[in-house]
C-alpha cells in the first residue's frame, strides 16, 4: 500500500532532519512511502538538510507559499497514495507507525480516517503535558462524529486519512489560523467515518513556544468552535459540550502560559 506524507516546512532546521528521519526509516515491504517536501523557501539550513536526503524523497517543492494550510494543499494534489497524511517539520513517527496503519485501513475498507495515540514532547524529546494526552485518550473508547463535534480529542501528527475520502473533502480551508485539521477532520468524517488504532503510539507531537499551538492557542479554539457549530448546529448539544470543553481548556493553557513567564523572568532576573 501506497503512503503519501507531505511536509510542510520554512526555516524549520532545528528539527526538520529529526522529521525527515522517522518519515523515511518507514519504508518496508508493507508500505511504500511517497515522501514530498513543500517549503516555502527557507533561508536557513533548510536546503542543506532536505538535499542530504534528497534521494529518499519523492519530490520537493520549494518556493513562497501562504501558510503551512497552503504548502499542505500543493502536496496533497501531487499526492499519489492510497492514505494520505502530513507531518509538520517539528513533529515524528514512532517506528512502524505506517505499516500498522497500512494494516489498519486495509481492514476497515470502509473508514475514511484512522488515527492512534500521540504523546506531546518538548524541543528535546522529552514528554510534556501528559495529563492533556490522557485527557484526548479519555474519548477514544467513544470515538465518532458526534464525540469529535465536542471536542477535538484526535491529534493531527498521528492521523492518517484516504485519497478518495480527501478528494470527496476537499482541501485544508487556507483562511484559518490554526483550525484548519479539526475542520478537515470533520469533512472527513461524513465520508465514512474513523477507526483508532491502540498503543503503541503513532506519532510524536511537538510543543515548543514558536509552534502554533504555543502562540495561538485562544485562536485555534475559537476556530474550532466556530467549526463544531457550522457542522453540528448552533444550539446542538455538541456545541453547548464544546463550549464548555473549550473554556476549561483555554484557561489551563492560560494559567501554563503565565506560569512559564514567571519562570522565565525569575531565571531572567538571575
Amino acid at each position: 500500500m501506497k503512503i503519501s506524507v507531505i511536509t510542510p516546512n520554512y526555516n524549520g532546521e532545528r528539527f526538520l532532519e529529526e522529521t525527515i528521519k522517522s518519515v523515511i526509516a518507514q519504508q518496508d515491504l508493507v508500505v511504500d512511502v511517497e515522501y514530498i517536501i513543500v517549503d516555502g523557501g527557507s533561508t536557513d539550513g533548510s536546503q542543506g538538510i532536505i538535499n542530504k536526503y534528497r534521494s529518499q524523497i519523492y519530490n520537493v517543492i520549494s518556493e513562497p507559499d501562504h501558510g503551512p494550510a497552503n504548502a499542505i494543499n500543493k502536496g496533497l494534489r501531487i499526492a499519489g497514495g492510497d492514505i494520505l497524511c502530513w507531518l509538520n517539520a517539528d513533529d515524528r513517527y514512532y517506528p512502524g507507525a505506517l505499516k500498522r496503519v497500512a494494516e489498519t485501513m486495509a481492514n476497515h475498507p470502509k473508514k475514511a480516517l484512522c488515527f492512534g495515540h500521540c504523546p506531546i514532547i518538548n524541543e528535546n524529546g522529552k514528554e510534556i503535558r501528559i495529563w492533556i494526552t490522557r485527557f484526548k485518550e479519555l474519548f477514544f473508547p467513544i470515538s465518532s462524529h458526534f464525540a469529535i463535534q465536542c471536542i477535538n480529542y484526535i491529534s493531527q501528527p498521528a492521523m492518517f486519512f484516504r485519497s478518495s475520502a480527501y478528494k470527496k473533502a476537499g482541501p485544508l480551508r487556507e483562511d484559518l489560523i490554526c483550525a484548519w485539521d479539526y475542520d478537515f477532520v470533520l469533512r472527513l468524517c461524513h465520508q465514512g467515518g474513523l477507526v483508532q488504532l491502540n498503543n503503541p503510539p503513532l506519532a510524536m507531537f511537538r510543543w515548543h513556544e514558536e509552534s502554533l499551538g504555543g502562540r495561538y492557542f485562544k485562536t485555534q479554539f475559537e476556530e474550532e468552535l466556530d467549526i463544531a457549530t457550522q457542522d453540528a448546529g448552533k444550539y446542538s448539544v455538541q456545541v453547548l459540550l464544546h463550549f464548555a470543553v473549550r473554556w476549561g481548556i483555554v484557561l489551563s493553557y492560560s494559567l501554563m502560559a503565565y506560569l512559564r513567564k514567571r519562570k522565565n523572568e525569575r531565571e531572567n532576573r538571575r
